[in-house]
C-alpha cells in the first residue's frame, strides 16, 4: 500500500445521479487505502507519489459482485441445460458432497483470478469450508463479504449454526478490513422459519447481516404458498427477517407489487443475477419496477456452474438488454443506471459505506480500462462504451484497498499458472470421486 497518482486520465466517479456528462478528465490521488483527491494537475501538489500514466484509460470504481458461490468454478460446465431443482438435486448437491478443502481453496483462487482480471474488486460469497475461501481472499488481495451457507434440515443443521458463528468470530474485519462476514441461511425452502429465527438472533448478537436466496423460481414460490399460505418474501417478513438488520436477498425474480413494497420499505439489498436466471430459465426479475419503487439493487453473477463465468461486464450488458427486450422499452435500464448497479448500488446492497464511487474518503478500489481499442472507438459516451462494448480483456490495472493487485494484465498477488494447474488437476479428480 502506497501513495499513488493516476494522471491525465478519464474519470467516471459514479458519485451522483446521471447528468449530461458524468465523466471528467484529470488525476486521481490515492493515499494509503483511501481516495484522497480528484482534480487536474495534482502531481505538483503531491511530490514523491508514485505516478501512473492514465493516457487512453478510463478510471472507474471496481465492480462489486453481489452474489456468487466462488468455489463453484470447480463445477463450471459440469451440469448445463437443466431446470434449477434438477440441476441441484441430480448434479450439484451430489457432487458437492465430494468436495474437499483443497478444492474450495483452489476453486476460490481461480474465481478470484477470474474476477480480478475482469475488474471485480469485491465479491459476496455463500458456500462452505469458508475458512479456505477467506484464506484465498486474503491471499489474492480481493475484497470479500463471506458467509457459510446453512441448511436448516438434517443432522448438519446444528453444525452449520456453530460453524457459522465461529467463522464470523474468526474472520469478520480481518485482512485489514477487506474481509467481512454475514450469516447465510440458504433459502426458505431449505431452512424452516424456526431455524431462520435462530439465525436472526445470532446475526444480531454478532452484529452482522444476513445473505439468502429468495423467490428465485415459480416452483419455490408455489411450494411456499402451499406449505405456509404465503410466498417466501411475505413469509420472511412475517417472521421479522427484514426488521432492524441488513439483509441481502439474491434473485427476487417472482414478486408481487406488495412484495416489492416490502423489500423497498425494509431496505433489503437485492442481488440481480440475470445470466444465471436466464440460463436456468428461472424468469426475469422485475428490476425496472424495483428501481422505480426505490429498491436497492446490485448485480451478481451467481456461481460459475450456472452462468458460466464471473464477468461483471457481461452481466451489465445482459441486464440492460434483457430488460429492454422483455419490457419492449429501449429506454429501460440506461447504461449509467446499470453501471451504478455494478458499483455504487452494489455497495449499498451489501450495506458497505465508502465503497463503489471515486470520491475523497472512499476506499481506493478502482479499475483502469484501456479504451484505445477498435471496439471502443470512437469514444462519444464512455459509459455506454463500458456497458455495451467493453470486454474483460480491456481491464489493464486493478487497485484494491490502495494496493495494485493487477498491473498491465498481470495479477501480482498469485501465480496464475499454478492456479490454473491446480484447478484443472482437482477438477478432473472431482468428477471421478465416488
Amino acid at each position: 500500500m502506497g501513495n499513488i497518482i493516476i494522471k491525465d486520465t478519464l474519470l467516471i466517479p459514479l458519485d451522483g445521479e446521471a447528468r449530461e456528462k458524468p465523466w471528467t478528465s484529470g488525476d486521481i490521488v490515492i493515499e494509503g487505502d483511501i481516495i484522497k483527491e480528484l482534480g487536474r494537475n495534482l502531481s505538483e501538489k503531491y511530490p514523491g507519489y508514485q505516478i501512473i500514466n492514465g493516457k487512453d484509460s478510463l478510471i472507474l470504481p471496481g465492480f462489486i459482485n453481489c452474489h456468487t458461490h466462488a468455489a463453484m468454478t470447480m463445477l463450471r460446465g459440469y451440469a448445463d441445460d437443466m431446470h434449477l431443482m434438477d440441476w441441484l438435486e441430480q448434479k450439484i448437491w451430489p457432487r458437492e458432497a465430494h468436495l474437499k478443502e483443497e478444492d474450495i481453496y483452489w476453486g476460490t483462487m481461480l474465481s478470484a483470478l477470474e474476477m480480478i482480471k475482469s475488474g471485480t474488486t469485491t465479491f459476496t460469497d455463500m458456500y462452505f469450508y469458508m475458512d479456505l475461501v477467506a484464506q484465498a481472499a486474503n491471499q489474492s488481495g480481493i475484497r470479500a463479504c463471506l458467509a457459510r451457507g446453512m441448511v436448516g434440515y438434517g443432522e448438519r443443521a446444528e453444525f452449520a449454526m456453530k460453524e457459522s458463528e465461529e467463522f464470523v468470530q474468526k474472520w469478520h474485519g480481518k485482512a485489514d478490513g477487506r474481509i467481512t462476514c454475514m450469516l447465510a441461511p440458504h433459502a426458505p425452502y431449505t431452512c424452516p422459519p424456526e431455524y431462520i429465527k435462530r439465525v436472526m438472533n445470532l446475526a444480531d448478537t454478532l452484529g452482522v447481516g444476513i445473505h439468502t436466496h429468495l423467490a428465485e423460481t415459480k416452483t419455490e414460490v408455489q411450494d411456499m404458498e402451499k406449505k405456509f399460505g404465503m410466498g417466501p418474501i411475505k413469509l420472511m417478513d412475517s417472521i421479522g427477517l427484514f426488521d432492524g438488520r441488513h439483509v441481502l436477498a439474491a434473485h427476487c425474480v417472482h414478486l408481487s407489487d406488495e412484495e416489492i413494497d416490502i423489500l423497498v420499505k425494509k431496505n433489503v439489498g437485492i442481488a440481480h443475477n440475470p445470466e444465471s436466471n436466464m440460463k436456468l430459465a428461472s424468469g426475469v426479475a422485475p428490476v425496472p419496477r424495483l428501481i422505480q419503487a426505490g429498491a436497492i439493487v446490485g448485480l451478481g453473477t451467481d456461481g460459475a456452474s450456472s452462468n458460466n463465468n464471473l464477468d461483471m461486464l457481461e452481466e451489465m450488458r445482459t441486464s440492460a438488454l434483457l430488460h429492454k427486450v422483455s419490457s419492449g422499452d429501449p429506454t429501460i435500464m440506461p447504461a449509467y443506471q446499470v453501471l451504478k448497479m455494478a458499483t455504487a448500488e452494489g455497495a449499498r446492497a451489501l450495506g458497505m459505506e465508502n465503497l463503489g464511487m471515486l470520491k475523497p474518503g472512499y476506499k481506493a478500489d478502482l479499475i483502469m480500462l484501456d479504451y484505445h481499442k477498435p471496439h471502443l472507438t470512437p469514444m462519444y459516451d464512455p459509459i455506454a462504451n463500458i456497458v455495451y462494448a467493453a470486454q474483460s480483456s480491456d481491464i489493464k490495472t486493478v487497485i484494491i484497498d490502495g494496493n495494485v493487485v493487477m498491473k498491465d494484465r498481470q495479477v501480482l498477488t498469485m501465480d496464475e499458472e499454478r492456479v490454473l494447474f491446480e484447478a484443472e488437476r482437482l477438477g478432473q479428480d472431482l468428477i471421478r470421486r465416488q
